[in-house]
Parts: structure tokens; C-alpha cells; sequence
């Protein structure tokens, strides 16, 4: 079992900056992705951006730029800086880390979340 447990939300005015955090415990050697989802409301869970275990970033199109991800495997952290935060970026963000199990299929493990409202 792997726990995530994210830090960092709150409220800001556009064009504010905000760091995420994801401390991981458990079972953390197999994974093999880690990444932040996003979820306005209303609206599905979407990743915005992702670093695999070889230390390859991914971001969504609506984040370039203004979105990094990291990792700090000795502190085992998965931290998103998020800055020019737009109200469209309001929502709540999820930790998430993927292994493949012993079937060959993924295995997803996430966060309870943070809140992150930005007003204009």
C-alpha cells in the first residue's frame, strides 16, 4: 500500500503563487509514476502534470509555464509550484501514484486532496 497525504491549498488572488506538497509513505519502491491532478468543479479529475520515476515531466497545455513539478526522493515529496494562478485553477488537487501490480495492469493511489480557490 502506498499513502499520499497533500498539503498546501488555500485561497489566493490571481496572478498569487502557491506550492503544493505530497509527502508518500508505504510501499513507495514500485512506482513508477507520480503526478497532481486537478478537479474543478463540475468537472472530471484531469492530470496536470506528471514526473516518472526516471525523472521525466509531463504537463497539461493549460499549465505549461506556469506549473512545475517535483520530487525529492530522500524526503519522499511530490511538490507542484503553481504560479500566475489563474481563477481557473480553482479546484482541488490530488496526489496520485501509479505502479503496475503483479496482473500487468496499473494500480492507482491518491490523496484526500487540497483546496485551491483563486479569486480575481
Amino acid at each position: 500500500q502506498v499513502q499520499l497525504v497533500e498539503s498546501g491549498g488555500g485561497s489566493v488572488q490571481a496572478g498569487g503563487s502557491l506550492r503544493l506538497s505530497c509527502a508518500a509513505s508505504g510501499n513507495i519502491f514500485s512506482i513508477y509514476t507520480w503526478g497532481w491532478y486537478q478537479q474543478a468543479p463540475g468537472k472530471q479529475r484531469e492530470l496536470v502534470a506528471a514526473v516518472s520515476s526516471d525523472g521525466v515531466r509531463n504537463y497539461a497545455d493549460s499549465v505549461k509555464g506556469r506549473f512545475t513539478i517535483s520530487r525529492d526522493n530522500a524526503k519522499n515529496t511530490v511538490d507542484l509550484q503553481i504560479n500566475s494562478l489563474k481563477p481557473e485553477d480553482t479546484a482541488v488537487y490530488y496526489c496520485n501514484a501509479a505502479r503496475i501490480d503483479a496482473q500487468g495492469s496499473r494500480r492507482d493511489y491518491w490523496g484526500p486532496g487540497t483546496r485551491v480557490t483563486v479569486s480575481s
